[in-house]
């Protein structure tokens, strides 16, 4: 069983050679996604709140394009660059990520380029 490469112009291009997301037999991974408009490759927002929204635009054009949604999320990892953004993140995701059961979830702090407060990635499992 081989992997299939899911791309769409309405998700922003990886910037190096890496699927937007991939899917093998019923696993989808979505690559992490970052607050990039699409079209012109720019960081929409400077705050948390636009960025994650932007994220979650950027996602769920990525698993539209792979027949997928987020009830089929098993595993979402938030990548965060400052911990005071812990609440106004989650106050987002929780009116973004729809109806229950969720996901686990895990986040990390890291660092992200430059003007980037959020990274999200999502795996899958497809019926």
């Amino acid at each position: 069983m081989g992997k299939t490469a899911i791309t769409t112009q309405n998700a922003p291009k990886p910037p190096a050679k890496f699927s937007q997301a991939v899917r093998k037999g019923n696993i989808l991974q979505v690559a992490g996604t970052v607050a990039f408009d699409p079209a012109t490759n720019a960081i929409v927002g400077d705050d948390i709140a636009t960025q994650t929204r932007q994220v979650f635009k950027n996602l769920e054009a990525l698993l539209t394009e792979a027949g997928s949604s987020w009830a089929d999320a098993m595993m979402v990892r938030v990548y965060l660059t400052d911990t005071s953004h812990f609440a106004p993140f989650n106050e987002v995701y929780n009116e973004l990520i729809g109806e229950g059961p969720h996901s686990a979830r895990t986040t990390v702090y890291v660092g992200l380029p430059a003007g980037l407060l959020v990274e999200i990635d999502v795996l899958c499992v497809l019926d």
